[in-house]
């Protein structure tokens, strides 16, 4: 059983509006489900996830009401074991801003991969992969996942 930590490109894919990415983000989840490995959520992932959908469409958001992203929220979290913030999460993370010279957004971004390191997660399952390889880390696309 291998563990993948669901970043926020993927749910929001999973619930957006019908597209391509969508059907392949919903593949891989029933794929990797149905084939027993673990996937998490991280809370950065759920505020990211929050953050968009609450968002107007006209700045790349999903206008939905506080009220229903809570809702799916809760129901990301029944489906998903949520891994633990931790003062080491941070450690970690200041460690690879500093050391790759982060800016920006990209700081979200490093937090997550500070998340994978420090609980043993091998795997990241992304739509951005090239937002992710100067890490080191097991970087998977959804589209690379084989259905069954």
């Amino acid at each position: 059983m291998a563990q993948y930590l669901l970043d926020t490109n993927v749910l929001l894919r999973t619930v957006g509006p019908p597209s391509a990415h969508r059907a392949a983000a919903v593949r891989a989840v029933d794929a990797l489900l149905s084939r027993g490995d673990e996937l998490l959520l991280a809370p950065q992932v759920l505020m990211e996830f929050w953050s968009v959908t609450t968002r107007p469409v006209e700045v790349n958001g999903y206008a939905w009401t506080p009220r229903d992203t809570e809702a799916e929220v809760t129901k990301l979290l029944e489906q998903f074991p949520l891994v633990a913030e931790t003062p080491e999460v941070f450690d970690e993370w200041l460690g690879l801003v500093s050391q790759h010279a982060v800016v920006g957004k990209q700081a979200h971004d490093a937090r997550i991969v500070a998340i994978l390191k420090i609980h043993g997660i091998a795997n990241l399952l992304t739509f951005n992969a090239d937002d992710f390889r100067v890490y080191g880390i097991s970087v998977v696309s959804p589209e690379s996942i084989p259905t069954a």
